[in-house]
């Protein structure tokens, strides 16, 4: 029998506000990837990818073992560009494949980072929920019950390369910047372990880095402004954007989304609850 694996990931949403390059989370959105053994290289996609080795699927499962007599079926529904962590995706069904294929038990998380060093967005996609991360350490939180959000994706024109959008943030930051991060944080660290609302939305404000990368996408910047207008617990900016991560409740995700098309016509809005589930491997 020939080996195979299929391996589903979720999408995830980096910094949640305040928590730059420490905070993320798990979105059920997901990238799934079909690996099996047929005696030839290939890879099937719709997608606007690249379809030899240099596909960053086939790239990370060759950081463990070759991938001759190996075909890809890949399929996703996490938008290429924008912030909702494809590549961190990308690369860990890659990884995973090739560790579950060859029996290798290896640190998933770890070969991971050696490829891409956003360790944030790995953390989610493989644990699920919502992480801190440092780098010697991973806290996994639990999404609360009631909790949802709204993806608005900008049309694929805006998007903003991840390193044009690190290159907007200084070396070094004014100190009360840096003390409202800090307690911004722990207000959304306190608020989802709660599931206390009102916390969650006083912490979600940030004042360190998309202020810094708002000429980059100053449209999403409104969105995010906006949202606790549309009944909105607040907004935040995904990873390095433009793709803006409104949170919301339940009950309200409706209003919130009709809301929202109605200030970006033309985005790509999606009503999304926060994933539990990250990396799963069936064989």
């Amino acid at each position: 029998m020939n080996r195979r694996r299929v391996v589903r990931v979720p999408a995830t949403s980096a910094n949640l506000g305040p928590g730059f390059d420490v905070l993320a989370c798990a979105l059920d959105l997901a990238l799934t990837v079909e690996v099996e053994e047929t005696g030839e290289f290939a890879v099937h996609t719709d997608l606007a990818v690249p379809t030899d080795r240099t596909n960053l699927i086939v790239r990370a499962f060759e950081s463990l073992h070759s991938a001759d007599d190996f075909t890809f079926k890949v399929t996703s529904e996490i938008p290429l560009t924008g912030g909702l962590g494809s590549s961190a995706s990308a690369i860990l069904a890659g990884v995973a494949a090739a560790d579950h294929i060859f029996e290798l038990g290896g640190d998933l998380l770890a070969q991971a980072a050696q490829i891409e060093d956003h360790v944030d967005n790995l953390a989610a996609a493989l644990h699920g929920g919502f992480v801190v991360c440092t780098r010697g350490h991973i806290a996994r939180i639990e999404p609360p019950a009631g909790l949802e959000g709204v993806v608005a994706i900008p049309p694929a024109e805006q998007s903003v390369p991840t390193e044009q959008a690190r290159a907007a943030l200084p070396d070094q930051v004014p100190m009360r910047e840096a003390v409202a991060s800090i307690a911004h944080s722990a207000y959304v660290v306190l608020g989802l372990e709660r599931g206390d609302w009102d916390l969650l939305a006083r912490g979600l404000d940030d004042v360190l880095h998309q202020p810094r990368r708002e000429h980059l996408y100053p449209q999403s910047m409104q969105l995010v402004r906006s949202a606790r207008g549309f009944g909105a617990l607040g907004a935040t900016i995904s990873g390095a954007g433009p793709t803006v991560l409104i949170w919301t409740t339940w009950e309200n995700t409706g209003n919130v989304l009709d809301a929202a098309r109605a200030a970006v016509p033309g985005w790509d809005l999606r009503r999304v609850t926060f994933a539990e589930q990250g990396l799963d491997v069936q064989v």
